[in-house]
């Protein structure tokens, strides 16, 4: 392994909230592998759960090896991992007409040698603590965020807008996908957090700082969030995954 490589703890739950019958969000964490990653799925029925399930397991498949020597080289999974998971969604639409329009968002955090990276598709979110300040690396594709952008609504209207969930990307949807690539240096001390939008809709981001600060460990930190979205409605299936880097 290379020298430079952290130390990574990581920690991931999910839940199927309070109101749906099925989950259909997925997560996956390969310490080996050095990657974590939250999918969405999308679609009714069992449909998003399947997309979300075939983006967790072309991931598996794509960082099977990944050693976090180059950053290059991760980006390139990373890449590879949203286009692939695109295509073998679409795939199985083709074979299954009965689940057209099904999807997934996605969060995909990788580590080379002093770098994260994350690909992104879609209105789950990847947030960083750093000196107890929470700050989201990620920029939702949503309908709502667009008209953010334009100034058209305030935050406050964002949240309790009743389009919050209409989603502008998501992987499985057309022929081609639309990702976000970010990066930067990791640190040790940083927390990461990987998310469906069953817990930032439900739970504002100072209470999410809050539960992540502390002594916790990540298993009470991610069964804290867990909790608070299902106290506030859990009106969607709602995950988390915490990376640590130590």
């Amino acid at each position: 392994m290379p020298q430079h490589l952290p130390t990574i703890m990581y920690h991931g739950v999910t839940d199927v909230g309070n109101i749906r019958s099925n989950n259909e969000d997925v997560f996956f964490i390969n310490e080996a592998s050095l990657y974590c990653l939250v999918a969405d799925g999308m679609g009714g029925a069992a449909a998003g759960e399947v997309a979300s399930r075939i983006f967790a397991e072309t991931a598996q498949a794509v960082f099977s090896g990944h050693d976090g020597r180059s950053e290059e080289n991760t980006i390139a999974r990373v890449q590879t991992t949203f286009k692939l998971a695109n295509d073998k969604i679409l795939k199985h639409v083709e074979r299954h007409p009965d689940d057209q329009g099904m999807g997934c968002t996605a969060e995909l955090l990788a580590f080379s040698e002093d770098s994260f990276i994350v690909g992104h598709v879609g209105d789950s979110r990847t947030y960083r603590l750093k000196n107890n300040a929470l700050k989201q690396l990620t920029k939702d594709h949503s309908l709502v965020q667009e008209q953010l952008d334009q100034g058209l609504i305030t935050p406050e209207e964002a949240r309790r807008h009743a389009m919050r969930n209409v989603i502008l990307r998501a992987v499985g949807v057309n022929d081609t996908v639309a990702l976000d690539i970010l990066k930067g240096k990791r640190h040790p001390g940083d927390l990461f957090l990987l998310c469906s939008d069953g817990l930032t809709d439900m739970v504002d981001e100072t209470t999410v700082q809050t539960a992540l600060c502390g002594d916790n460990n990540l298993n009470e930190k991610s069964s804290a969030l867990i909790r608070l979205a299902k106290n506030a409605g859990g009106k969607d299936n709602v995950t988390v995954v915490l990376a640590s880097i130590v």
